[in-house]
């Protein structure tokens, strides 16, 4: 027998409740993510770098801004994806049709920059140059994390704008179409990896941990007691690692599997309401150096700074 429910307990209800996802406000998103690059700049080791890679993200909120509204997937991709557990738009499918000349208009941008380092004046002016068939191609290796070393330094001038027409994209899907997926570690919007994790504050989603796809910027929910890459309930463990002000080892923690030996930051807002997980991630490299002396390795990439790998033995 099913009971009436009191007005009282209805509230109560409703103060546990939280979304599930989390999809992308391309405009805020943007604007949060470089504004957050560039007080993470300030004294850093990488300042250089991370002041860049806010103008980078600047210039993706000047080109979001200017970006054709997206239209919704179908009601039958919808069910499909809903019917299979698979992710609504997935990343590996053909490329997203605008997506050349949204990185035209990135690379325009840039180069309009005086700001922007000399060094890299070449490398936008080879992309700006390529014909379609190279930039397509450049990004699948670039989705697959595949990039070659002479591609390094295009990889996330190719990526920035991947991330703006699939931030776009995921913007239009209604919250209810976002399928259940299995693994439930991939973003069901793109099936893109994480690239780490936030603990939100604020209203209904305090508390709650959330991965953030590295791709289309949605975010979809995970309890903490589950590994973000394995969904492991067991050998959960955080290691951290502070800087001059212990500001890192504060905001930024290395969420380890002993079962899969794999880590992903887990970014707090409760440490600081600033906190971006992209961001945040970027700037504690000092961490993933660290890290790099353990036997856990990382997960997943950022995708705004492409690293060599090193060559198999």
């Amino acid at each position: 027998m099913q009971r009436i429910l009191q007005p009282g307990e209805i509230e109560a209800l409703d103060h546990v409740s939280f979304p599930r996802v989390r999809l992308p406000q391309p405009a805020a998103l943007f604007q949060e993510r470089a504004a957050r690059l560039a007080q993470l700049a300030d004294g850093h080791p990488i300042a250089d770098y991370l002041r860049f890679a806010a103008r980078l993200v600047q210039a993706q909120q000047r080109v979001a801004a200017q970006a054709p509204a997206a239209q919704a997937p179908s009601a039958d991709v919808i069910e499909r994806a809903g019917a299979h557990g698979m992710p609504l738009m997935p990343a590996s499918d053909a490329l997203p049709g605008p997506w050349r000349d949204t990185l035209r208009a990135l690379l325009a941008d840039l180069q309009a920059d005086a700001a922007v380092p000399a060094p890299l004046r070449p490398v936008l002016d080879s992309l700006a140059a390529a014909g379609d068939g190279a930039l397509d191609a450049l990004a699948r290796q670039a989705l697959a994390d595949n990039i070659g070393r002479e591609d390094l330094a295009a990889a996330p001038l190719v990526m920035a704008a991947l991330q703006v027409v699939f931030a776009v994209r995921a913007a239009a899907v209604p919250e209810k179409a976002v399928p259940y997926t299995e693994p439930a570690t991939l973003c069901p919007v793109c099936g893109s990896a994480p690239v780490a994790s936030v603990l939100r504050i604020g209203g209904n989603i305090a508390g709650h941990r959330y991965l953030h796809c590295g791709l289309c910027a949605t975010e979809w929910h995970m309890v903490r007691v589950k590994c973000s890459h394995c969904e492991s309930t067991q050998g959960v463990r955080y290691q951290s690692a502070e800087d001059a002000d212990g500001r890192i080892g504060e905001v930024v923690q290395a969420e380890t599997c002993s079962q899969c030996h794999t880590y992903r930051k887990l970014v707090s807002q409760e440490k600081d309401p600033y906190a971006e997980p992209l961001a945040d991630d970027l700037a504690s490299l000092t961490l993933d150096l660290l890290m790099g002396d353990t036997a856990f390795s990382r997960a997943s990439g950022n995708p705004l700074l492409a690293i060599e790998r090193p060559l198999a033995v």
